[in-house]
């Protein structure tokens, strides 16, 4: 017998503006943490892909997929790591993510505000442009562990993109957080299903969660905006960077687009779904 499709109750849509100008204040006050999904991304119209399914597309112009990694770009990207090499997925994916892609006016408005940490869960550098005239900042990006003969998850990289180290971190005034890497400034990617296994076998201990990120988001909420959690990867992601912070997450959301796995986990989060359409959103978060 197949499960009964969860069921939330939406506030109208005044209400959950009200919620979320409510929220835009307590973001400008430094207590939300803003998580950032490629939607946002998408917003700006950039010539790269605008998600996982579409990044899975380019690949497969770029080789012959088997079936069952067409659609799925962890998969795909692990398909062409195994047949070609490790530095033709880094190639394929610095050509999708090199396009230049306009922040948009929430992503500007964000780095006026001296924020403790922006999670930014895309691979394009629209976040770190809109920081570049802040005046104490510095990203630490998610890395693969895939021969590079070192023991670490992560690493540290200061405004002007040369590497830096956790002493100097703790001084940033805003951590740009990339769990899954970026094009820039190095060209790091977490995206095969290798470079995912170390990390998945450890994230439930916290490990490849870097301890700035941990220290930063202690009674903080989240507020995930451009973000869908429609593959268990992203769940899993959501749930272990936002772990012992603030209990009370809030999430934009389309509700006629949510899975049956979505809306488990909003219930099981206990995400509060604001069913705001995205440009909207955007412009109450940044009145």
């Amino acid at each position: 017998m197949n499960a009964p499709t969860p069921h939330i109750e939406f506030a109208n849509p005044a209400d959950a503006e009200k919620v979320l100008a409510d929220i835009a204040a307590r973001l400008r006050g430094g207590a939300v943490v803003p998580y950032l999904g490629p939607g946002l991304t998408e917003l700006a119209k950039p010539a790269i892909p605008t998600s996982p399914e579409g990044l899975a597309d380019f690949f497969a112009t770029k080789a012959a997929l088997p079936r069952r990694a067409k659609g799925n770009a962890w998969a795909a990207a692990q398909h062409i790591e195994s047949h070609k090499h490790r530095s033709t997925v880094t190639a394929y994916m610095t050509e999708a993510f090199s396009p230049k892609v306009e922040p948009t006016a929430l992503h500007r408005h964000l780095a006026t505000l001296a924020l403790p940490m922006i999670v930014d869960t895309w691979y394009d550098d629209a976040m770190r442009a809109a920081l570049a005239d802040t005046a104490s900042w510095g990203e630490v990006q998610g890395i693969t562990r895939a021969g590079i003969g070192e023991d670490r998850w992560y690493r540290f990289y200061d405004a002007a993109g040369a590497e830096s180290d956790r002493a100097t971190a703790e001084g940033w005034g805003t951590v740009l957080y990339k769990p899954h890497g970026s094009v820039a400034p190095a060209k790091n990617f977490l995206i095969s299903d290798a470079d995912y296994v170390e990390v998945l076998t450890e994230i439930d201990i916290q490990t490849p969660i870097p301890d700035i990120v941990k220290d930063r988001r202690t009674e903080r909420s989240f507020l995930f905006i451009g973000c869908r959690f429609n593959d268990q990867l992203l769940r899993t992601y959501a749930r272990q960077v936002t772990k012992r912070s603030a209990g009370n997450h809030f999430a934009v959301v389309e509700p006629s687009a949510l899975s049956k796995n979505e809306l488990r986990f909003l219930i099981s989060q206990g995400l509060t779904p604001l069913a705001i359409p995205l440009e909207r959103a955007a412009e109450i978060l940044c009145a």
